[in-house]
């Protein structure tokens, strides 16, 4: 079932994205093809999804959810230009291509990525793509916000560029992502019920405790594919953190043990889902997929 729901919500967010992309002049023509590059080349689109999942699971139509699927892949696909560059990762290869930086140079992908940050937010205020009342969409501004920068997704970026070469204990490594990877996998379950329009505090409770735990069970699994898997499954280069001597789940507590978390997290997600009905169907699904995929 994951994946004819991935088949057709990849589909739609897609659609949605393709027409953002458009250059308002000739001049920019290179810089809209890196943005658009950075974007459409490929991606599981799990954020996305996972959008559209939550607002389903609340009983409303995909259709509303639109903008924040939209928006938070936009962020994700920056922070990824972004990481991938010399002064951070330095990687070449992303999603089975060469990385922005690659394909045009260093300086259009910081521009390509810091474009794609602004239009994010902007996608989040347009009525076309977010149809909810002003109050929701400043709302979901602020939930973007707060997920992408210091404290959130950038935060956890520069924590973790700061831990090469240390041992992190287990809290702080789940501080960690918790902030890179976490903040925007959870911003993007938030976002979804948001733009359902039906989110009562008592559903958002139980949604972010699903996403907390879906979203330290992605990173859990990413650090054990990058044992396990290898450069082509992946589409990016395998055994980099080992590489960069990053501090990961495998080295800290085994990689058994790893799984075995990855595991109990996933157990976590589907008991906070146990009060919502046969609509939150996708959402289990996802918290499965996300510790059984391959890539």
């Amino acid at each position: 079932m994951i994946a004819i729901y991935q088949a057709r919500t990849q589909a739609r967010v897609n659609a949605a994205l393709d027409g953002l992309f458009l250059a308002p002049s000739p001049e920019l023509t290179r810089l809209y093809a890196a943005m658009r590059y950075s974007v459409m080349n490929g991606g599981k689109r799990v954020r996305p999804l996972l959008a559209y999942a939550a607002c389903e699971a609340l009983g409303s139509s995909p259709a509303l959810a639109d903008g924040a699927a939209c928006a938070v892949e936009l962020i994700h696909a920056y922070s990824l230009v972004h990481d991938d560059l010399p002064a951070m990762d330095d990687d070449d290869l992303r999603r089975g291509q060469p990385t922005t930086h690659k394909a045009f140079d260093e300086a259009c992908a910081i521009l390509a990525g810091d474009g794609l940050q602004s239009l994010a937010f902007s996608v989040l205020l347009d009525s076309a793509l977010t149809p909810q009342d002003a109050d929701t969409r400043l709302k979901m501004v602020s939930v973007l916000a707060q997920a992408a920068g210091p404290a959130g997704m950038v935060g956890g970026q520069a924590i973790d560029l700061g831990s090469v070469g240390l041992k992190l204990d287990q809290a702080a490594l789940a501080f960690m992502h918790r902030h890179k990877t976490g903040a925007l996998i959870e911003a993007s379950v938030t976002l979804g019920a948001l733009a359902s329009g039906r989110a009562e505090k008592t559903e958002l409770n139980l949604l972010q405790t699903y996403a907390q735990a879906v979203g330290l069970a992605f990173q859990v699994q990413d650090d054990i594919l990058d044992v396990e898997s290898d450069t082509a499954t992946l589409g990016k280069r395998q055994g980099a953190d080992i590489a960069r001597d990053k501090p990961t789940y495998p080295a800290l507590l085994g990689l058994d043990a790893a799984k075995g978390y990855a595991l109990e997290l996933c157990d976590q997600a589907l008991q906070a889902l146990r009060p919502f009905d046969a609509a939150a169907e996708p959402l289990r699904d996802l918290a499965r997929y996300i510790v059984e995929r391959r890539s």
